[in-house]
């Protein structure tokens, strides 16, 4: 996915909490629900747009489905960003 489905998923407020909340850890859909006066089919449609953003993954184990943060996808959003802002890294080890 492109930077702009990225952006687009990082721009809705539950998305970006629903991100915090996998920070700490795999939950499944209805632990995250949990945390918002959503509908599931709400949080379901969060989790997608996340999913096809590539900012996070999913894995069925029986019948739930455990979502966890991809933070690859996230460093790479970090160094554009610090690109576009201007600052050198440091490069010394």
């Amino acid at each position: 996915m492109g930077l702009q489905d990225t952006l687009r998923a990082l721009a809705d407020p539950i998305r970006r909490e629903i991100l915090t909340l996998l920070k700490r850890g795999r939950l499944s859909a209805g632990e995250i629900c949990e945390h918002f006066p959503v509908t599931a089919a709400a949080i379901s449609r969060h989790l997608s747009v996340l999913r096809e953003a590539d900012l996070i993954r999913d894995q069925r184990e029986g019948k739930f489905i455990y979502y966890e943060l991809n933070t690859s996808v996230l460093e790479e959003i970090m160094l554009w960003l610090t690109d576009l802002k201007g600052e050198e890294t440091d490069e010394r080890t």
